[in-house]
């Protein structure tokens, strides 16, 4: 069982979310064969903090789900476990592929050594991660995002909607993923307004820390920031990101979500007045695509990079408070055409 600090409404989208896992049709795969191109359908490996983030685990089930009906495949996603190491996740994407799911995606930089690892055991299987472009293997898709540029984004939409020309950002953990969405955002948010005030933090220097699974954290950091004056957070931080909308809503300042569109989960609902927008990236999209071109016999490998311009990172319009602000979505539309013609280059550190 995994330990981790959830609030308490996080426990309710947990419990909806643990469906029955299939896995239809096929048969296991032989490991001394190197694996099959014809497998059971999809295998999923979640990152530190499992389904029920709200988040980037939630975004990645989304994909698992999607290719489950629409391709009408088998799948089987599997939670990682508290403390674990890298020899666990080798275990983890073994028991996929030896059991014959194609493609084996892990979710999170964290899997890249395991990846690694097991693709060079079975060939025949096509491997997916998210978040990492380490893996340069003939059976490989690295599965990348422009988080900075949807984090720009933010940061101008943070800018235009703070009172107090103050705002603040809460990184999960201390690393250069991470890195990405705060460079973007303190852009952003210095194109509208070069003296605004930020704050910013990172909850731990590593993963096994905690900083991506505990929302206590990131309700801590939020009370401290918005105690400085910040009236808008924005939270890089998975699961802990619940804490941070948690606290924002109590003190009826402003969060931006990431990964999902977090004001349309039903788990974050009470907060969502709240909830200003999100930084989507389409990880959902990413994890079917993949499943797809398994399924119609040209695996997707190499680095697969989402960008504005690809429509594959964003804002969500969810809440009517952001999408009716004609003077903030003028100034978005003005820094996303930028962005895409390249006359704006986002920092990524």
């Amino acid at each position: 069982m995994r330990r981790v600090s959830r609030i308490a409404v996080a426990g309710v989208a947990t419990a909806s979310l643990a469906v029955a896992l299939s896995a239809c049709g096929g048969s296991s795969t032989d490991a001394s064969s190197g694996g099959s191109a014809k497998g059971k359908g999809i295998g999923l490996a979640y990152d530190i903090g499992g389904k029920g983030d709200q988040s980037f685990n939630d975004a990645a089930f989304a994909g698992f789900q999607k290719a489950e009906k629409d391709l009408k495949i088998g799948g089987r996603d599997i939670e990682p476990q508290d403390g674990e190491s890298d020899a666990d996740k080798v275990q983890r994407l073994e028991q996929l592929a030896k059991s014959g799911y194609n493609p084996v995606i892990g979710v999170g930089f964290v899997y890249a050594p395991a990846i690694k690892e097991v693709a060079a055991k079975y060939p025949k299987i096509t491997f997916g991660i998210i978040d990492d472009d380490q893996d340069k293997a003939a059976n490989v898709a690295d599965m990348v995002f422009h988080e900075e540029e949807a984090s720009y984004l933010a940061g101008v939409a943070a800018a235009k909607s703070t009172k107090k020309d103050h705002i603040g950002f809460i990184g999960g953990v201390d690393i250069p993923l991470i890195h990405k969405f705060q460079a973007g955002y303190v852009q952003g948010a210095k194109s509208v307004n070069p003296k605004i005030k930020i704050e910013s933090q990172y909850l731990t220097q590593t993963p096994q820390e905690g900083g991506f699974a505990s929302p206590d954290k990131g309700k801590d950091a939020a009370e401290g920031q918005i105690d400085a004056g910040a009236d808008v957070l924005y939270a890089a931080a998975g699961l802990s990101g619940q804490g941070v909308i948690q606290s924002a809503a109590a003190h009826k300042v402003w969060a931006i979500g990431v990964d999902s569109d977090q004001y349309k989960q039903d788990a974050l609902a009470k907060y969502k007045d709240y909830i200003l927008t999100s930084a989507t990236k389409d990880v959902a999209g990413a994890v079917f695509n993949l499943a797809k071109s398994v399924q119609d016999g040209k695996p997707a490998t190499g680095v697969v990079r989402a960008s504005l311009a690809t429509g594959g990172v964003g804002l969500a319009d969810s809440n009517p408070a952001f999408k009716n602000n004609a003077d903030l979505q003028a100034a978005l539309k003005k820094a996303e055409a930028g962005i895409k013609d390249g006359s704006i280059t986002v920092k990524t550190s």
